[in-house]
């Protein structure tokens, strides 16, 4: 069969939807419950023996040597010695170097890795028994939310900003219990900050003032250890519980 030029995106969209099979669509959707079920079952299974641990985010794209990589490596280390683990996206860049920095404190070191065509290939400093695979995003953010202790958060992109929200929306409609949200780099961060405050909350009431209390704003290593234990012996916890 010949190729067809379209002249735009919109037309190639078109052309797709009607080739499809939509029998064959809904089929495939009904048995794509059983391997959804299979991931969420595999990740309860392995993340239920970890133990406590922070979530770090960033961007894939931060190069060793950067001040964020090299930051997001020192956070990663001091929560480690700590006697937290620190789970990534198990990936390059900010998550390379928060496994790098689990695995030089000698802590746990997990990765929750999902298939990329651009970005995405599992690091060398994840746990050999604590790699897993995803092919669905929405089950690999379960796991993020649901065996985290906290957030840390270092400059990304997109994605980063969504596990951001997410979080901060299933805290804020008690969805979920809180935990600390950290986020690293008051020079990144700034910006959207005070967008959410003077824009979202003071002129359009999209959001309580109160809901910024859910967010604590870093700059080094020491600050973020130190959001963690003042949240958790504020509840006679610590990260052995």
């Amino acid at each position: 069969m010949a190729a067809h030029n379209y002249d735009n995106e919109d037309d190639r969209i078109q052309a797709k939807f009607k080739q499809k099979n939509w029998n064959e669509i809904r089929t495939n959707d009904s048995w794509a419950i059983f391997k959804i079920m299979a991931e969420f079952v595999n990740g309860y299974e392995s993340m239920a023996r970890i133990g406590p641990c922070v979530s770090i985010f960033g961007s894939a794209r931060t190069k060793p040597g950067e001040k964020y990589y090299e930051l997001a490596e020192s956070v990663a280390y001091k929560i480690s010695k700590a006697g937290y683990g620190v789970i990534t996206g198990g990936g390059p860049g900010i998550m390379e170097a928060g496994n790098k920095g689990a695995h030089r404190g000698e802590g746990t070191s997990v990765g929750l890795n999902i298939d990329l065509p651009f970005e995405q290939h599992f690091n060398p400093y994840i746990d050999k028994d604590k790699n897993l695979n995803f092919d669905y995003f929405f089950v690999r953010k379960v796991m993020f939310v649901k065996y985290s202790q906290g957030f840390v958060v270092m400059p990304g992109g997109f994605g980063t900003l969504d596990e951001l929200f997410e979080a901060i929306t299933l805290i804020q409609t008690k969805k979920i219990g809180k935990f600390p949200i950290i986020l690293v780099g008051s020079e990144f961060w700034s910006g959207l900050l005070d967008w959410i405050q003077n824009v979202m909350i003071d002129i359009q009431k999209n959001a309580s003032p109160e809901d910024m209390n859910l967010i604590r704003v870093v700059d080094t290593e020491d600050e973020v250890v130190a959001v963690l234990d003042a949240f958790y012996k504020k509840y006679n916890l610590s990260p052995n519980f």
